[in-house]
């Protein structure tokens, strides 16, 4: 029997999707389809830009692994991420980002997928995560933004500019742009 999985093994994964080590496990996500990258590349570029002019941070997509340091090692490799923690080089960057996020792929509808996505945000704010935006093409609601302490996320629609409030402060993003 093998024992549990360490961040050392995650450096190991030869895939092109992104990888996750949750609860000793190696998981891999594959690769997702042409819209929901495209959003989450529409994001890692917009928190570039703001990078680029407002500094304050790093913008991060869907490759990297945020490590966090527990009894039981956790990673997160969300779509795009904004980072304010030490430079790594080339380890992952230590401790969760202060904004991650989600973009739903095709197999992320229905009720296990919405109880996995909202497991997924409680372990990110568990970590000291502040912002998770989850990304939805194909709903009214494009985007809802969740904290910690919010009962309810705030959501945006199409002709709208979202936030990510106080996770990345004075950056916003017109929520058409993840349909161009």
């Amino acid at each position: 029997m093998r024992g549990r999985a360490t961040i050392e093994d995650l450096y190991l994964v030869e895939d092109d999707g992104q990888a996750e080590l949750i609860d000793g496990e190696i998981v891999v996500f594959g690769p997702t389809g042409a819209w929901p990258s495209s959003a989450a590349g529409a994001i890692r570029y917009s928190l570039l830009m703001h990078e680029r002019v407002a500094g304050g941070g790093r913008s991060f997509g869907g490759t990297v692994a945020f490590v966090v340091r527990t009894p039981n090692e956790r990673s997160f490799s969300p779509d795009a991420a904004w980072y304010t923690g030490p430079d790594t080089g080339m380890k992952f960057p230590e401790g969760a980002p202060p904004f991650a996020a989600e973009v739903r792929g095709e197999n992320d509808y229905g009720v296990d997928a919405e109880a996995r996505m909202a497991a997924k945000r409680d372990d990110y704010f568990a970590a000291g995560t502040q912002v998770v935006w989850d990304v939805d093409l194909l709903g009214d609601v494009v985007v809802s933004v969740y904290r910690p302490d919010c009962v309810e996320p705030e959501v945006f629609r199409r002709g709208e500019t979202a936030n990510a409030e106080p996770a990345v402060p004075g950056w916003t993003m017109p929520v058409d742009e993840l349909f161009e």
